[in-house]
């Protein structure tokens, strides 16, 4: 809920899902994230004082949220990991591919990144991550795979059929420099995978190992999106989204950028 600008990073995880065509979202929460459920909900007092005081622009603001999706919510009671919470979800996403979206990698693209996995399945009819290139030192920091170029669309620079992943590796000891980020296209075979794993280090359920055990049975790709990926789960990540969406703002920008001139740095 932390605001990048003016929206909480979750809101622009919600919006890249749902220019991408997705138009049902399952919000996995915890104990003490009711104002996540409360920012996409109908504030019917809030509503009512802006058009009494006839506010009409921050009155669509605040309606183009509620109507934004069609929600759910469930519960993971405790952190046991990515796949936990994948796996959560289960009942509620039934037999179909379903999306998942990380909201603490802001990605900015001129085709949201879901789009563009939902492109590459639709063609493969397979799982597929989203995975960008690190520099060796950062590796460990990652999830990681070791894959093998594709030709799709007339390149082999971007898709990649998967032979392995490996949960944060060291920087010697890694198949590639290709990470995987916050966006997946998964197919409900995952959660039997799931089911089978054992958790790993801390008690965590990795979605990592569930996916190194659904790919015995079937292929999955990686697409080395394109577009710029920030970081806002941590300190610095979050600063530099911070100003680069602040510049890129009509509102904003301008004033913004003369006021960074005058800094001196």
């Amino acid at each position: 809920m932390l605001p990048l600008v003016d929206k909480p990073i979750i809101q622009y995880g919600v919006e890249e899902a749902l220019h991408s065509g997705i138009q049902n979202i399952i919000i996995v929460t915890g104990r003490g994230k009711s104002a996540i459920e409360d920012h996409f909900d109908v504030s019917f007092e809030l509503e009512q004082l802006l058009e009494s005081r006839n506010k009409k622009d921050l009155l669509a603001i605040v309606r183009q949220v509620s109507d934004m999706i069609d929600v759910s919510y469930i519960r993971q009671k405790e952190a046991l990991g990515l796949g936990h919470a994948v796996l959560r979800a289960q009942e509620l996403v039934g037999p179909e591919p379903f999306a998942v979206v990380l909201a603490d990698d802001v990605i900015e693209s001129e085709t949201p990144c879901i789009r563009q996995l939902l492109d590459i399945y639709e063609f493969f009819g397979a799982p597929v991550l989203a995975v960008m290139e690190v520099p060796n030192e950062s590796i460990s920091s990652y999830g990681c795979i070791d894959a093998e170029p594709v030709s799709h669309n007339g390149s082999r620079d971007r898709v990649f059929r998967i032979r392995d992943l490996v949960e944060k590796p060291k920087a010697s000891e890694a198949p590639s420099n290709l990470a995987i980020i916050g966006r997946y296209i998964l197919t409900p075979d995952i959660f039997t995978s799931i089911g089978k794993v054992e958790p790993g280090a801390g008690g965590e359920i990795q979605l990592t190992d569930a996916l190194r055990h659904l790919l015995r049975s079937r292929p999955i790709y990686a697409y080395k999106f394109d577009g710029k990926r920030y970081d806002a789960g941590d300190k610095l990540g979050f600063l530099k989204a911070t100003v680069e969406f602040a510049l890129q703002r009509h509102d904003l920008g301008g004033p913004f950028r003369e006021y960074l001139k005058t800094l001196v740095l």
